[in-house]
């Protein structure tokens, strides 16, 4: 989860300094933002499969630490969740700019 907000905050960095350096071009741009979002899911996927390990892991017996699989499981859930809600917002900002008269 923390990656995740330092990687927010180093995007809000970018721009700041995007806004100084030279224009990037539209596909650059897309480029950049379908490389971010690929890794937010790859990150979103692995906590969920780590999840998932260590749920099996401890029903089959092979680990006995509930806490450290509780903790696992909460992360995965957070993570999931804020997933949606990001994912809520943007769709929510494409309907608003598809309603915007031009």
């Amino acid at each position: 989860m923390l990656t995740n907000i330092q990687a927010l905050q180093a995007t809000g960095q970018a721009t700041n300094v995007a806004s100084t350096s030279p224009k990037i071009t539209p596909g650059e741009a897309q480029n950049k933002f379908a490389s971010s979002l690929k890794g937010a899911i790859d990150q979103l996927n692995a906590s969920q499969v780590a999840s998932d390990v260590k749920t099996q892991a401890l029903v089959n017996g092979e680990i006995d630490d509930l806490h450290d699989v509780m903790i696992t499981a909460q992360k995965a859930s957070i993570t999931l969740n804020t997933a949606i809600e990001v994912q809520k917002k943007a769709v929510d900002a494409y309907k608003e700019m598809m309603r915007m008269q031009v």
